[in-house]
């Protein structure tokens, strides 16, 4: 009789969970590229088996890791490419207490969203293309959560930031859902710089970009390194710059509102659950180095309670609910990142955990939300009390004027960064367009086509 190694197993159902929304989208992508877009419940269907399925994978990879006592699981799956000297860049997966729950929160909330979007979305031209960018965000989201290796998380990071735009642009018929797309995605490639430098000095100082040979084989939040404070305080700095684009921190928060431009339910899944936690959950993956930079946890924690103080405010001055949701969520991202800082990792995975599922709940309500009012009012007699109160309490009326005017001005961050470095690096493209012009004229023999 066969029998099958159940450690051999658990090596396997993480390939199985990453492998059910790729071949999700290769189905319905090739469907419809080859034949014709499915019909929508055939779409929504392959939908609900797949997520469902990822599910249940990772609650039976859950279950078998606690019987097994295995609390940190390595897959090896080859190497993408080495050098002459023996220097490899491998494929690898990590399972571990830090893994398991953003997994499991990932294929239950993707679910949700995708059972609510089968009728949200139904009748919608582009009905068919949300969901492929939903299986594309959901196989990026679960490959930055299970990467062993910082290349691999830079992979998912970077599926989960196009799909990003592009479901912000997804009503591409209007102009403005595509200008925000094109914000979030310029805030997210001019910070993504820093995952990338983070990746190649850890490359350096380490010599290796796995995360089991880095940090240890002890199970999470467990793990020393050795690289020195000069070294993790370069590699966590660069890397908390891509965490506070990804997570909309001060001074980056300005593409967070003009993303609720895309459909509701992915504003759910995006900026309420996942998207948004993403940067935070790379700061929890490199706790050790953290550990070892008390500078850069100390910037940490003032960035995050900022940015916090920033949403709050803000948000109440929001005209639309969808907009101070997002600044909600800003906000609350903000003390989780703050947490992490002060050295706390399992407070701010549970507030993580938390956090998403509230927020993906009230997305999702957010255009029922009049109706909702106005049944509490009617069954508190009159109108709900007034928030705030405290601001009377604690501010003379002219201080209350100003925040109001700096939380309408959105904290003039927008201003600020467009000021101090959109304007110069639009200045710096245009006047290296000039020179190429001109050099390019000078070759053809054309000395007077350089453009204005």
């Amino acid at each position: 009789m066969l029998t099958l190694d159940p450690h051999v197993l658990l090596h396997v159902l993480p390939v199985v969970v990453l492998a059910l929304p790729l071949l999700a989208f290769a189905a319905l992508g090739g469907w419809t590229l080859l034949v014709a877009p499915p019909a929508e419940a055939t779409t929504a269907r392959a939908s609900a088996l797949a997520f469902g399925a990822s599910l249940l994978t990772t609650l039976a990879l859950a279950l078998g890791m606690a019987a097994t006592g295995t609390y940190h699981l390595d897959v090896r799956l080859g190497a993408w490419f080495g050098t002459p000297d023996g220097y490899a860049f491998p494929l690898a997966l990590l399972v571990d207490r830090l893994t398991v729950p953003f997994m499991a929160l990932t294929a239950a909330l993707l679910g949700l969203v995708g059972a609510f979007s089968a009728r949200y979305l139904r009748g919608e031209r582009g009905f068919t293309r949300f969901f492929l960018l939903l299986h594309l965000f959901a196989a990026g989201m679960l490959l930055l959560t299970m990467a062993g290796t910082i290349d691999l998380l830079f992979a998912g990071w970077e599926l989960v930031g196009i799909t990003s735009a592009l479901l912000i642009g997804f009503f591409h018929e209007r102009r403005e859902p595509l200008r925000n797309a094109l914000r979030a995605f310029a805030t997210y490639r001019v910070c993504d710089v820093g995952l990338l430098v983070g990746a190649v000095l850890l490359h350096e100082h380490a010599r290796t970009a796995v995360f089991a040979d880095v940090f240890g084989p002890g199970p999470w939040p467990q793990g020393a390194v050795g690289l020195g404070e000069a070294a993790a305080t370069a590699i966590v700095g660069c890397c908390a710059f891509a965490a506070l684009g990804k997570s909309a921190q001060a001074p980056f928060s300005g593409w967070l509102p003009r993303a609720m431009e895309g459909p509701t339910p992915s504003s759910a899944i995006f900026y309420g659950a996942l998207s948004i936690h993403a940067g935070a959950y790379l700061l929890l993956r490199l706790g050790p180095l953290l550990d070892q930079a008390p500078w850069a946890s100390r910037a940490l924690v003032a960035v995050g309670l900022l940015s916090a103080l920033h949403g709050t405010l803000v948000g109440r001055a929001q005209s639309d609910v969808k907009s101070a949701l997002a600044y909600a969520s800003l906000a609350q991202v903000g003390l989780i990142l703050a947490e992490i800082g002060l050295g706390l990792r399992l407070v701010p995975l549970l507030h993580l955990v938390g956090h998403a599922c509230l927020r993906t709940l009230q997305l999702l309500r957010a255009p029922s939300l009049v109706q909702e009012r106005a049944r509490l009012e009617a069954a508190w007699g009159g109108p709900l009390p007034a928030t705030g109160a405290h601001y009377r309490w604690l501010l003379p009326a002219r201080a209350r004027e100003a925040l109001y005017r700096l939380a309408l001005e959105r904290g003039h961050l927008d201003a600020a960064l467009e000021r101090l470095l959109v304007g110069p690096l639009l200045a710096l493209a245009r006047a290296c367009d000039r020179l190429e012009r001109a050099w390019t004229g000078l070759l053809g023999g054309r000395r007077g086509e350089a453009s204005p």
